[in-house]
């Protein structure tokens, strides 16, 4: 015990002493990076900092927090029915939307990679501007809006299959049915965008060395040199991917309401604006962002080490 706690610490010596050498080689280096050293910590470390403390307190927003310890937490798992559907929902949506997208996005992305230019020009347009657009809600919550305006709702009576419109967006079950595949569509364009960038990047000369050691079909040449070289990419759309999927907010707010029908709709992110800026319950609030915090640290670092394995 006492060896391994000696060679930790010997590790960590030595990391130290070249990171204090790599600062003073490349202090000008430094020098540049320092102005978004100091954005990152004042704007995203010390707000994760402040809001993994007032999780432990009682505070709302008037009065000073005091402690409470982990009350909120108990209260969060054990008390809170609505958070364990924000949950469920957050994790179903996850699920679906986070794998299928992402793979959805390298798939398209790779189809396309040897089209003519102008159509590949549109089809990641086609992709990319509902992450974009900030009034793409409004088409959706006309196409399935609940009354007989609705464009399906008129479509399928003009057709005769319905006698009186279904009620997409407030029945609990059709709202799921719903919302996961509009968040699926616009979820698609950020990763979508990274690897066709990361497509166009590859060294054409790589697939004709790989043909010669004996890669003999697109699938092998897809596991052996696409994937391994697009490591970055593929990181990065997996890290915006995760994110996306567990920061679903506009899409259940905008066209399920809020709050939706019997919580239907509810997402983790829903529930944490809920206590946060309506109830102003911040400690309450800051609770339920350290948990999602937690485990979306937890599923990137899962994922990095799935995506270590590409091309070994």
């Amino acid at each position: 015990m006492n060896q391994k706690l000696e060679k930790y610490i010997a590790r960590k010596k030595t990391y130290f002493f070249d990171l204090k050498r790599s600062i003073k080689v490349h202090k000008f280096c430094y020098l540049f990076l320092l102005p978004y050293a100091v954005l990152f910590i004042t704007f995203y470390v010390l707000p994760m900092i402040n809001s993994i403390y007032y999780s432990f307190t009682n505070y709302n927003i008037l009065e000073k927090p005091h402690f409470i310890g982990a009350q909120n937490y108990l209260n969060l798992f054990l008390e809170d029915e609505v958070f364990t559907t924000a949950v469920k929902n957050t994790f179903l949506i996850a699920i679906i939307t986070g794998p299928i997208g992402y793979i959805m996005a390298f798939i398209f992305a790779w189809l396309i990679n040897e089209l003519p230019k102008w159509v590949r020009t549109l089809v990641v347009f086609f992709f990319y501007a509902p992450s974009i657009s900030a009034n793409a809600f409004i088409v959706f919550k006309q196409l399935f809006n609940d009354d007989q305006n609705g464009w399906v709702n008129r479509f399928l009576r003009n057709l005769g299959l319905i006698d009186a419109p279904i009620l997409f967006l407030t029945d609990p079950h059709n709202v799921m049915k719903v919302i996961i595949p509009v968040i699926l569509w616009m979820s698609l364009g950020t990763g979508f965008l990274s690897f066709v960038a990361g497509l166009k990047g590859i060294d054409k000369s790589q697939y004709e060395a790989g043909y010669i050691d004996g890669i003999q079909n697109r699938w092998q040449e897809l596991w052996f040199i696409t994937l391994p070289n697009m490591k970055p990419m593929l990181m990065f759309g997996a890290v915006m991917s995760i994110t996306s999927a567990f920061n679903v907010f506009d899409v259940t707010f905008q066209l399920a309401g809020f709050p939706s029908t019997d919580y239907c709709a509810r997402t983790i992110i829903t529930h944490l604006y809920d206590f946060g800026f309506v109830r102003f319950e911040m400690g309450y609030a800051s609770a339920i962002a350290t948990v999602l915090f937690l485990t979306m640290i937890f599923c990137n670092k899962l994922i990095q080490k799935l995506l270590n394995r590409v091309g070994h």
